[in-house]
């Protein structure tokens, strides 16, 4: 009887420390975003909660057996979050060519050449990340602003070439894959996009918005093992960069089954918010008779928003804009879903209890969603948390509708550092002065501004987004103080874009976004303080551990 009493202590003592093992996490400056204590000493974390922020000594007093976590003097944040990515496209990144790098269009010419070389004949190449304004020199022949096929098309006569613009509103195709899609001087494109021909009426190889589909209706679509091994990777990506919450930004009916079938076995490492693509009107019918699915799986997994598309992007001439691009006269963008269509979406997302994000970024395309907006909420602040995504270039009259109706500012700080040398070409300095990431301006309207990178358009590193946010500088450090300085954040605000404000913008700052008490135990460590780190060496800052759910998810030294 003896023994056997002991034999049922010991299971019920294993049972208990496997149940209540604790850690306590120390040694650093630990940022909690809580207004009433912003640093702490140290967290104390129970399975996937946090139980305790503050004194040391307090954690040790209401520990259970702890592991300690020692910082080394690293800094401590809550986990970042990703407001605004494409966490498949992230994936096939990896997968494909990364034309992020290219600085002449030779390079890019360079990169299929080679990729040429190990493909059989008739295999598509495939790549994204180009964008002719970083080129240095501009190739000879340009029209409409971009570059024709013609020196693609000598490298790959026998391989159909398609590469995406890196804001994804505009693509490169060579001859071989027109060939296949049929496009030639007589083909017309009716609709929201665009065949840019030379003065011959020959097609340059240029599909700008939706004509895009021309070419990529052709593209055989991956088979569910490359999908898997995109989307490990993409987790992979974000692990290592510190992001432990991801908001998908325009999410297909297969992508949210394979999320699922990670969620399933265990492998989702970072928790993903999804936005339902608003293009797919049969998704979007089967997701409103059903309604939103929050918090499957301990909070990895919610299914809640919409996402639609009212313009393209400026690097493309695609945004649409009040008045003709500066540098296209005559030219003012397009819209890329109609009015009333995205009108009759977000009327009913609203009815059924879905958020909208809407992807704006030209000052025309601003105002007619916030004017859709407008309506729905009869004018005033419905609480309902509407996203206009990227908010990129705005109208000073429209700029206090943010806050009067409560739409949410979903920016990208990266997208300035990127592409303010070349924006101002396209708008002039007065359009940039009064409405071009004015983050400052949206947040004195009483706006909540939440922050990314368009991940693949921009890396995924966050280091990046909110050095831009803090400098206004380009990633090179130009200019000295910074492009429209009035406009930067301090230190304390743009982490709060990443984190608090981030959560509030996925109605999940209840679970995350601070270091408090009972939120979910989801931290981001850097090698360097954030907050008081000279800004000359902000960009050399690093991620070495990410935790999710009290696990650690990536640490830089295994």
């Amino acid at each position: 009887m003896f023994n056997l009493r002991i034999l049922i202590a010991l299971i019920t003592s294993c049972f208990l420390t496997s149940i209540y093992a604790d850690t306590i996490i120390t040694g650093g400056p630990i940022y909690t975003m809580a207004p009433h204590q912003p640093v702490v000493e140290a967290v104390l974390v129970r399975d996937d909660r946090i139980v305790f922020a503050g004194g040391l000594k307090a954690a040790q007093h209401q520990a259970v057996k702890p592991e300690l976590i020692d910082l080394k003097g690293r800094t401590m944040t809550p986990g970042i979050i990703e407001s605004h990515g494409h966490l498949m496209s992230l994936g096939f990144s990896v997968l494909n060519l990364d034309l992020s790098q290219a600085t002449t269009y030779q390079g890019i010419v360079d990169q299929v050449e080679a990729a040429v070389a190990t493909a059989e004949p008739g295999q598509w190449i495939l790549g994204r990340g180009w964008h002719q304004s970083k080129w240095f020199p501009q190739p000879e022949m340009m029209v409409g602003g971009f570059q024709t096929h013609d020196d693609l098309s000598a490298v790959s006569p026998d391989n159909p070439v398609y590469l995406v613009h890196a804001s994804g509103h505009a693509a490169m195709a060579n001859a071989k894959a027109m060939e296949i899609a049929g496009v030639h001087s007589e083909t017309e494109f009716e609709g929201d996009g665009e065949i840019i021909k030379d003065a011959k009426l020959q097609p340059t190889g240029i599909f700008n918005e939706v004509a895009q589909r021309l070419i990529a209706q052709h593209i055989p679509p991956p088979d569910e093992k490359q999908r898997a091994r995109a989307l490990t990777l993409a987790l992979e990506a974000l692990a290592k960069n510190g992001i432990t919450s991801f908001q998908d930004a325009g999410t297909s009916k297969e992508d949210i089954a394979l999320f699922k079938r990670f969620l399933a076995q265990d492998e989702l490492t970072a928790r993903v918010w999804v936005m339902l693509a608003g293009g797919d009107q049969e998704l979007l019918l089967d997701w409103f008779r059903k309604g939103p699915e929050i918090g499957l799986g301990d909070e990895r997994l919610t299914i809640r928003a919409i996402k639609l598309v009212a313009d393209g992007a400026l690097g493309s001439r695609g945004a649409w804009l009040l008045e003709p691009y500066s540098d296209r006269p005559g030219h003012v963008g397009l819209p890329t879903m109609p009015i009333k269509e995205m009108q009759r979406i977000s009327q009913r997302a609203f009815e059924t209890n879905f958020q909208v994000g809407i992807h704006a970024i030209g000052d025309r395309g601003n105002r007619e969603v916030l004017d859709i907006f407008d309506e729905i909420f009869g004018g005033k602040n419905q609480g309902v948390r509407f996203r206009i995504e990227h908010a990129q270039h705005l109208s000073g009259a429209d700029i206090p509708r943010f806050g009067e109706l409560g739409v949410i500012a979903s920016v990208q700080g990266i997208h300035m550092s990127s592409d303010r040398p070349w924006a101002i070409d396209r708008l002039g300095l007065e359009r940039i002065e009064e409405g071009a990431y004015v983050w400052r301006k949206l947040l004195e309207t009483g706006a909540v501004v939440i922050n990314g990178t368009d991940v693949p358009v921009e890396p995924v590193n966050p280091i990046h987004s909110y050095y831009a946010l803090v400098t206004r500088q380009t990633l090179a450090g130009t200019p000295e103080g910074g492009y429209e300085p009035g406009q930067k954040l301090d230190r304390m605000e743009a982490l709060k874009t990443y984190t608090l404000d981030a959560a509030y913008g996925a109605f999940e700052e209840q679970l995350k976004g601070s270091i408090e008490p009972g939120k979910l135990a989801d931290f981001t460590v850097f090698d360097q303080d954030l907050i008081q780190v000279p800004d000359d060496q902000l960009l050399q800052t690093n991620v070495v551990m990410t935790i999710v759910g009290g696990q650690v998810v990536f640490d830089i030294n295994d």
